[in-house]
């Protein structure tokens, strides 16, 4: 019999907890948004078309980090109070390497760590 591997991940547009189930044990591990915000480089006569790009750029690295953390699992439930899970839904389910992978969105509040930890153990428990 094949052993479902779980996982909750809490994020908004900076930060992404990934918060594991792993024979009864919680493993929680981050990816951070890397952004290098417009001003902060040597060009400060930059347009905002080329701004967002930038930005947009950054963005889609950090969704795609995330993406690399979640291909070994069964299971996986984004969840946060922002539009970013809704954003890194949509690219991974227009990315084949994610189809056999059963991915979930629920919106949030801002949640502690251990209401996160709780709402993970919870949901997968009822599965």
């Amino acid at each position: 019999m094949k052993i479902t591997k779980h996982i909750g991940i809490s994020m908004d547009h900076a930060r992404a907890q990934l918060i594991e189930l792993a024979s009864g044990v919680i493993e929680t591990t981050f990816i951070n948004a890397e952004f290098n915000f417009p001003g902060n480089d040597d060009s400060p006569q930059k347009s905002e078309k080329t701004i967002n790009n930038k930005v947009r750029r950054m963005e889609l690295a950090y969704y795609k980090e995330i993406g690399k953390a979640i291909l070994n699992y069964d299971d996986v439930l984004i969840f946060g109070p922002t539009e970013a899970k809704t954003e890194l839904f949509n690219l991974l389910r227009a990315d084949h390497h994610f189809d056999k992978i059963n991915i979930e969105i629920k919106q949030t509040d801002k949640l502690t760590q251990n209401q996160e930890k709780s709402l993970v153990i919870e949901y997968f428990a009822n599965r």
